[in-house]
């Protein structure tokens, strides 16, 4: 059985930085992408991240400049590197990834940028 833990998050200042990572455990198959979505309260889930096999990444607008997805193609984490945080980042933080035509999700993880 698949399972994807997300870790890194926590309460940062404005102006702070937090990096993210997703770790995957279990038979996961050929992994197509890997992306990161979050969801505000009251929200839906929104897309944020997505790097997909052979490194191309593209990103919401609201992240683009500020926010870096990567991976680590010897194990298969892959990282989100959130700086200049504002209080609109305020999220839980989902990992997803989509592997041989199956997509999967974590449990997420809290952002919450206050002062």
């Amino acid at each position: 059985q698949v399972q994807l833990v997300e870790s890194g998050g926590g309460l940062v200042q404005p102006g702070g930085s937090l990096r993210l990572s997703c770790a995957a455990s279990g038979s996961i198959g050929n992994i197509n992408a890997m992306a990161w979505y979050r969801q505000a309260p009251g929200n839906q889930r929104d897309f944020v991240a997505r790097i997909i096999n052979g490194g191309s990444t593209n990103y919401a607008d609201s992240v683009k400049g500020r926010f870096t997805i990567s991976r680590d193609n010897a194990k298969n984490p892959v990282y989100l590197q959130m700086n200049s945080l504002t209080p609109e980042d305020t999220a839980v933080y989902y990992c997803n990834i989509v592997a041989s035509g199956r997509g999967y999700w974590g449990q997420g993880t809290q952002v919450t940028v206050s002062s």
